[in-house]
């Protein structure tokens, strides 16, 4: 085993090991997560959330026992080969053993340790993104056509995880125009890669047809609920937070395009990610979408910064360079993680406020980082479900019904009851809503803000209307959750959550 081969191994494992450590037992899973293993049992070619991807690795996690271990592997696995990514492409742009560390350092001690605590689509996407990249470039050094082939079919598992990967192909093509590479419009496979792409992800095209194309009123939802608080200096702060620590490696590799004659036939990076944020920024994407802009560009100022520093008195700086992204990682650890309880981030409040991680995509500043508060209390309600459900004479016809998406999912993930499984008329759940049985009796979970605390819409329509407990937690996204009882239906509640499913699927 060679030495790089060894050091590899160590980033791997390193990598591992760290992700498991960087979650206080304070908090459960996140809200997007139930979501997401849900989907195991309700496989399809879409979703309104999500494209498939994640409900087929959702599969494999089910299939593992669905345990907290298992979830929290994946999206550390995508990170662990993200590593192993940019050391490839640090490889083949000939960059040395102090290059092939110093690129490694970068990636792992980054905002993917964030990333990649969080079974989402996204530690995926950053993966896709970084080894479209690194085959481009494998196709611009051998002009091997198979290289555009597995490009196609990498591109369309990226699509079928997170459509933000359209975006990396809306910055590339102008860059390609704008440089010699352009004369790979003129190569007569890259159309028939092409159509090889568009079969691949044909099946979650015609799901989208045949639904309407939810996509489009989702990320209208989007732009109008979130994306309209977002402030386009901020989100040019952001991208140098998230890679603070090797923010001098991917500008020299920015800068390297062309100032180092070995890289010049790269020249298309240069514009292509000046393309992809000036389109992000456009259209006032999230921060967090244009990361797997950056791996590629740490492996380009790598081998560059290697190739400066290889002789003489220089030579000394290469573990300084190696010890810079390690030491700035070091208040990113006690910050951007849930590594410390809800009660140690209230009262150091002022450390966080200024990383403005207490602000949510509300515009607002909370007591906790957003994704933070989402991963608190779904326990407890899943709990306090269970004890109310084991009140009620008969589960085969009783209705568990949320006003969200984490409420169910969560529920569902938690119970100790297997014939407790909870619904809501919200996401993808509004598609899995049980039609094929009487139901009798309902189990309304409702947030904080519901307008209806008396339950006057439904008193006419039950024999017997109470409410049977609460769920309280001044820490979590929602504070307060309210679990009602509704006994004897006077009414076909069958039919009415039909209408209801109609109705909100013109809105979800």
């Amino acid at each position: 085993m060679t030495k790089k081969t060894v050091l590899l191994l160590g980033f791997i494992i390193l990598k591992f090991v760290l992700q498991y450590s960087l979650i206080s037992a304070d908090y459960d899973l996140q809200r997007d997560e139930y979501l997401h293993l849900d989907q195991a049992h309700h496989l399809a070619w879409g979703y309104l959330s999500v494209p498939p991807f994640t409900s087929w690795i959702s599969y494999i996690i089910y299939l593992l026992g669905n345990s907290v271990f298992w979830i929290k592997f994946f999206p550390a696995l995508f990170g662990a080969l993200t590593i192993v990514v940019v050391w490839k492409a640090i490889e083949e742009l000939k960059g040395s053993l102090f290059a092939l560390v110093l690129g490694a350092t970068c990636v792992f001690f980054s905002a993917l340790l964030r990333l990649n605590t969080l079974y989402q689509p996204n530690s995926f996407d950053v993966l896709c993104w970084t080894t479209f990249y690194f085959i481009l470039i494998k196709y611009i050094n051998t002009e091997n056509t198979k290289w555009l082939f597995i490009g196609a079919i990498l591109f369309a598992f990226g699509f079928l995880n997170k459509y933000n990967i359209g975006f990396l192909i809306i910055g590339l093509i102008p860059a390609l125009v704008l440089t010699e590479q352009r004369k790979i419009f003129g190569q007569p496979k890259l159309y028939v890669a092409l159509v090889v792409g568009l079969l691949l992800i044909a099946p979650n095209l015609w799901w989208q047809y045949r639904n309407n194309f939810p996509v489009i009123h989702h990320l209208k939802v989007l732009a109008d609920t979130q994306l309209v608080y977002v402030d386009r200096l901020d989100f040019l702060k952001s991208q140098i937070l998230f890679f603070i620590g090797s923010f001098f490696v991917i500008v020299s590799g920015w800068l390297a395009l062309f100032l180092y004659k070995p890289f010049q036939k790269y020249k298309l990076f240069f514009w292509t990610i000046m393309f992809t944020l000036v389109v992000f920024m456009y259209f006032k994407a999230k921060d967090y979408y244009a990361i797997g802009l950056y791996p590629i560009y740490i492996s380009f100022g790598s081998v560059y910064i290697g190739n400066q520093l290889k002789e003489g008195w220089k030579r000394y700086l290469q573990p300084v360079l190696i010890i810079i992204p390690i030491l700035l990682f070091i208040p990113m650890y006690n910050a951007f993680f849930p590594n410390k309880s809800p009660e140690y981030i209230v009262n150091h409040a002022k450390k966080y406020q200024k990383f403005g991680l207490l602000r949510w995509e509300d515009g607002k500043d909370h007591l906790l980082p957003q994704d933070f508060a989402d991963m608190l209390g779904w326990k407890e309600l899943a709990m306090k479900v269970d004890s109310v459900s084991a009140t009620l004479p008969n589960l085969d016809h009783t209705l568990i019904l949320c006003d969200n998406y984490g409420q169910a999912g969560a529920i569902n993930y938690y119970t100790a009851n297997k014939k407790v499984v909870a619904h809501s008329f919200n996401a993808d759940y509004i598609n899995w809503l049980p039609l094929d049985r009487e139901i009798k009796d309902v189990i309304l979970v409702k947030e904080e803000d519901d307008e209806d605390k008396d339950r006057k819409e439904e008193i006419p329509l039950f024999d017997t209307v109470y409410l049977a407990g609460k769920r309280i937690n001044k820490f979590a996204r929602e504070p307060e959750i309210s679990i009602y009882v509704l006994r004897g239906a006077k009414v076909d509640v069958n039919k009415r959550i039909k209408d209801e499913m109609e109705r909100n699927k013109k809105y979800n």
